[in-house]
């Protein structure tokens, strides 16, 4: 039987239309490669309480559960776990995004996106926020 693994993902879009990234620190699974902030959500947490605690760890940044719009999914199934990954949307929040986890971060252009190594389960979510935005 499979697990599966429930990830809470954000598209943070700032004034200028542009997306956040992050690129997975060295030592990490698929280090290297870009991918939507965010991470696992806890046992007890909602998807949107995830967010907001992992994105004031990850990148220093507070924002709140009614800044955060559901916009589609990832359902992907990786070699030992199946992933399970809401993707939000986030133009609201107080800070500015650090990197805190030793990744680098990106502001892409929604159609500079494909530019960006991503892991498979955030590769079709690409034309669904290009179309979107």
């Amino acid at each position: 039987m499979t697990k599966v693994i429930l990830v809470s993902a954000v598209a943070l879009i700032d004034p200028d239309g542009r997306i956040l990234l992050a690129q997975r620190p060295p030592g990490k699974s698929m280090a290297g490669l870009w991918e939507f902030p965010g991470g696992k959500v806890e046992a007890g947490e909602s998807p949107e309480t995830a967010l907001v605690r992992e994105l004031h760890e990850e990148l220093g940044i507070e924002t709140w559960n009614a800044c955060l719009s559901p916009l589609t999914f990832a359902s992907h199934q990786y070699d030992t776990f199946h992933l399970l990954m809401p993707l939000f949307v986030c133009r609201k929040w107080a800070g500015v995004p650090q990197p805190r986890e030793g990744q680098t971060l990106a502001w892409v252009r929604p159609n500079e996106l494909r530019d960006y190594p991503m892991p498979p389960a955030d590769i079709p979510l690409i034309p669904i926020l290009r179309d979107w935005l």
